[in-house]
């Protein structure tokens, strides 16, 4: 168990990419305009924010991606947080769906965290968006277990996920990570917990679920908490 295991083809993770674009483009497509203005597991912004953030690397050249950040004071949450609130005024829930199913193969990925934190990205965000709503989808096992088996110490590090001393244990595939006290759950919602999520109650077992837990008045958005 854990997550020793071979590194997975490029072109199968690319693959992989398109997939999850184009399913939540479909999903997207599907909400309601009070399902597109609830919020996220992302405190602060809403599903159409969160759509937004998704599509941003498709529509800012490197150029105006700097430009931003300069706005930003160098500070790359706050510029991201910026953007996804004035994109999200911008673009209509139509609009958003749509570049995410037209942009399914396109090449971005993250400055840091090659293909893998492209996937990442793409499947974090949409878990963001389906778990809040209490939307039944599961994400397919191959792509959670390329996820699941790139997580690290530099991915707790960069999400601020404090696992010390707690093992996660899947339920649902025989997947675990860390050593301590046990935490179980789905491994999708597992796979929240590296990212830095919280989780809505009930989602969770083990002694220590209540530490991972949303509140449900979350405080005012930082703009480092949803990355």
């Amino acid at each position: 168990m854990g997550n020793k295991t071979h590194r997975r083809p490029a072109t199968d993770i690319r693959a992989a990419i398109a997939a999850e674009r184009q399913e939540l483009a479909a999903l997207l497509d599907g909400l309601s305009a009070e399902e597109w203005d609830a919020p996220t597991l992302c405190a602060g912004w809403r599903v159409r924010e969160v759509a937004a953030h998704m599509t941003m690397g498709f529509r800012y050249s490197l150029p105006k991606m700097a430009r931003e950040l300069v706005r930003a004071r160098g500070n790359l949450h706050r510029m991201t947080d910026r953007c996804a609130h004035k994109d999200a005024a911008t673009y209509s829930t139509r609009e958003l769906a749509a570049l995410l199913r037209d942009n399914a193969s396109h090449p971005w990925r993250p400055p840091v965290g090659g293909i893998e934190a492209a996937l990442g990205h793409d499947v974090i965000h949409g878990l963001d968006i389906t778990v809040a709503l209490n939307l039944d989808r599961r994400v397919p096992e191959d792509r959670l277990r390329i996820l699941l088996e790139s997580i690290n110490a530099r991915t707790l590090k960069f999400f601020g996920a404090d696992l010390r001393g707690i093992e996660l244990r899947a339920t649902d595939l025989g997947w675990s990570f860390g050593t301590g006290t046990p935490l179980s759950g789905a491994a999708q919602d597992l796979l929240l917990l590296a990212y830095g999520r919280k989780l809505p109650p009930g989602r969770l077992h083990g002694e220590l679920r209540d530490r991972f837990v949303a509140v449900q008045a979350a405080p005012p958005r930082k703009p480092d908490d949803c990355r």
